[in-house]
């Protein structure tokens, strides 16, 4: 076909798409913008009743924990029907496409069977009816309709704008829970004992207030909170605004020469935007009624370009950018003038969007209680820190109101991934009795803390521990660690904001080699990338987990990875008690690069004068190639060691941080089981011990398999250390062989999961079944 019949034929398709792609943009922009739940539902249905030029958009939403629906917002029916129009899924044409879980599209609704006539709605007859579902992960959350007077069938563009827009809504709306109490929660007020629900991504009860943690530089995530002095906090803000236009006139100034005539005109109306009344005394009034100045210029900035967006010349709906441009530049100035960290709460609990292991660091361990982030799972990096240090952890919750949490009494449930947000009393106590039994079994196996992980029939299983902070060492200690299992060296770069130098390693390598001597330390070297980037070192990757990450990266930066290697071996003089790591081996050639820099590393030493013990060397066995490789990657080391949260992440496809995949993220699929059979024969075979120093060491059913697997050793969490010890002390290795062949057998995780369970309850271990991970 000639370019002319090409342009021809894509031409009436385009035309088609382009007005319907605005259309929806617009109307996202719009819903995105809204104050509340509410208002973001009247405006979409406001918005999509304009665009179609129908005559009724009316919006449903499931009632939750029932198959029931509630009109929550209407555009051309009685307002008062609104909450109070409600039908099931077998009701009525609404309730038949919730039922279907797909569009229904009809020229003469009356005529249908299904067809239900609600007279409190003030509707006549309408006949045209489009009704598309609301889904979200599998889950009807809710129903769109328009509706006409006319006798007709609704056209492709209709249907495809429908259903796109119901694509978008889906995940604000299951973020918001637009019902009950949760509803009431986003319109600003706070029920008591409402149960936002996630991932259990460290065990234990956490009581404590909520301490947001946000980026300083995103105005959108600044948090809700009280201003401490009204007359201090109006008096920055005014001389921050006063240093932006400041800044503004010195960038005008300088670009007289570099922009024409028409380009400086933007900075004029930057000028003029900061001596709007709008903003700037919109601002002081929101902070004067008492709020903190960064949230009064967020709701006021919001306020302001939410007006532009809704402009209909293209020109001015521009500036809406402008607008939030200045309103982080002001916010920049205002930070630097206002305090921006009130009083850290006794007992804290670290709530954000997104909590990085970095700010949870920040907060002092004494006062940290619980940790909730609305992203992640029970293996994103901040839960497995998290899970060291023994503090709970909800992660994964979607629907987590972060900027109104501040302040707040809340109740972390870390074994089943659920926050309470102001508990009653009831439920404060009924937590509390869990928290006193936590600490109880936790004092009851201090006891076995000097008793060495010995089975029934005497096999001794070495205990280890996984760490990245010195702190642990002490508890560690205490709790009877065989050694260290895992160093994650990555903790000390992230909390710097360059590079330590080698001898800053040095320093920190010795501290840890010393304490634990002359116990193993297996110091793994650096691991960064995928959720575990450096501020300094930035790897923006499209999928970062399959990306430039662990040895990749330290190998293609010989410079980086000879300064750490030499900084071990120069930290290990004297003790000879370091193991060497490596991650993310994935071809035995890596393998090879790496042995032949640790090997310059140690001659060039030698020539400096120093004398450097060989040290031991293992590599890491996480990513599938490793595990088909074991024999042949053993034969090259001392010791293969299993990193089982990567492993199960590459093994079946699940983004370990994803919350939406999480309940795919299953360490006990048969096909897991599978790769460390095939792992621990290879070893076997090369006569190389291996070790598990991944999060399934710590969870008391799967150290039953890895006891019956006839693993070497396990590397846990010091939160973790006496629990697994008392699961080695209670399962004679011919016992946990039968499990293992049993489970085996078996195709369905959960019932891998009965099974263990249920053998750790006949063993006298029920106490430890609930922190066990799903």
């Amino acid at each position: 076909m000639c370019p002319d019949d090409d342009h021809a034929t894509a031409a009436p398709e385009q035309l088609l798409q382009q007005p319907l792609l605005q259309t929806l943009q617009r109307i996202v922009e719009a819903v995105g913008a809204a104050d509340s739940t509410g208002e973001a539902l009247r405006v979409l249905v406001t918005r999509v009743r304009t665009a179609l030029e129908v005559d009724v958009c009316s919006m449903y939403l499931v009632m939750p924990g029932r198959e029931r629906l509630v009109l929550m917002a209407t555009e051309g029916l009685n307002q008062a029907a609104v909450g109070q129009v409600q039908l099931d899924f077998d009701e009525g044409l609404v309730g038949l496409v919730a039922q279907r879980a797909e569009p229904v599209n009809l020229d003469e609704a009356p005529a249908h069977a299904r067809y239900k006539f609600f007279p409190e709605t003030g509707e006549q007859r309408y006949h045209a009816f489009l009704g598309v579902p609301i889904i979200h992960r599998r889950r009807v959350l809710g129903v769109l309709v328009v509706q006409q007077r006319v006798s007709r069938s609704f056209d492709d563009g209709a249907v495809a704008l429908l259903s796109t827009l119901a694509v978008q809504i889906a995940v604000a709306i299951r973020q918001a829970e637009l019902s009950g109490e949760t509803l009431r929660l986003l319109r600003g007020e706070l029920p008591t004992d409402l149960i936002i629900t996630g991932l259990g991504g460290s065990p234990g009860v956490g009581i404590g207030v909520g301490r947001v943690a946000y980026s300083q530089s995103d105005l959108d995530r600044i948090p809700d909170r009280q201003a401490a002095d009204i007359g201090a906090e109006v008096l920055a803000f005014r001389q921050a605004v006063e240093a932006v236009r400041e800044e503004m006139a010195a960038i005008r100034t300088r670009m007289v020469d570099v922009l024409p005539a028409e380009e400086q005109a933007l900075f004029d109306a930057y000028t003029m935007m900061l001596a709007s009344e709008h903003l700037i005394e919109g601002t002081a009034a929101r902070i004067e009624e008492g709020s903190w100045a960064p949230a009064a210029l967020r709701d006021t900035v919001r306020q302001y370009a939410r007006a532009f967006e809704e402009m209909e010349d293209a020109y001015l709906r521009e500036r809406a950018s402008d607008i939030r441009d200045l309103g982080r530049r002001i916010l920049a100035q205002l930070l630097s003038q206002v305090s921006s960290e009130s009083p850290m709460p006794e007992r804290t609990v670290l709530i954000g969007e997104d909590v990085s292991a970095a700010q949870l660091a920040e907060i002092p361990p004494e006062r940290l209680v619980g940790v909730v982030s609305a992203r992640g799972s029970s293996s994103s990096h901040v839960a497995i820190l998290a899970r060291a240090l023994g503090i709970p952890a909800v992660m994964g919750a979607e629907n987590l109101p972060v900027g109104r949490l501040e302040g707040q009494e809340l109740v972390v449930d870390g074994y089943q991934g659920r926050l309470f947000i102001q508990p009653g009393p009831q439920v404060r106590r009924e937590f509390e009795r869990l928290a006193r039994e936590e600490r109880e079994l936790s004092d009851g196996l201090n006891a076995l803390a000097g008793e060495p992980a010995l089975t029934p029939d005497g096999r001794l299983i070495p205990i280890y521990v996984n760490t990245g902070l010195l702190a642990d060492v002490e508890p560690a200690l205490k709790c009877g660690a065989e050694g260290v299992g895992l160093y994650r060296t990555e903790f000390p770069f992230m909390v710097r904001d360059r590079f330590p130098s080698e001898e800053a390693q040095v320093s920190t390598y010795r501290q840890m080699l010393s304490a634990f001597y002359p116990r193993p330390v297996t110091l793994r070297t650096l691991d960064i990338g995928g959720d575990k980037p450096l501020p300094y070192f930035p790897l923006s990757e499209d999928n970062p987990f399959l990306g430039w990450r662990g040895i990749r990266v330290t190998l293609d930066h010989p410079d980086i990875f000879l300064t750490q290697i030499r900084a071990m071996l120069r930290a290990n003089a004297g003790l000879d008690n370091l193991r060497v790591l490596f991650p993310m081996i994935s071809a035995v050639s890596e393998l090879e690069e790496a042995n032949r820099l640790l090997a310059r590393a140690a001659e060039e030493l030698r020539e400096e004068g120093l004398v450097i013990p060989p040290p031991q060397v293992g590599v890491m066995v996480e990513v599938p190639s490793a595990v088909y490789l074991a024999e042949s990657l053993a034969r090259r080391v001392d010791y293969l060691s299993v990193g089982t949260n990567d492993l199960v992440q590459y093994l079946l496809a699940v983004d370990r941080n994803n919350s939406r995949v999480a309940d795919l993220y299953r360490p006990l699929h048969p096909a897991v089981l599978q790769a460390l059979r095939q792992a621990r024969e290879g070893a076997r075979r090369a006569g190389k011990p291996i070790y598990v120093c991944g999060e399934m060491a710590s969870d008391p059913a799967a150290v039953i398999l890895l006891l019956g697997m006839d693993y070497d050793g396990l590397s846990v969490s010091v939160a973790g250390l006496t629990r697994v010890k008392w699961v080695v002390r209670s399962f004679s290795t011919e016992t946990a062989r039968a499990l293992t062949d049993e489970a085996l057998k078996l195709e369905d995780p959960d019932r891998v999961r009965e099974l263990l369970n249920d053998a750790l309850v006949d063993a006298g271990l029920g106490g430890l079944v609930r922190a066990g991970k799903r």
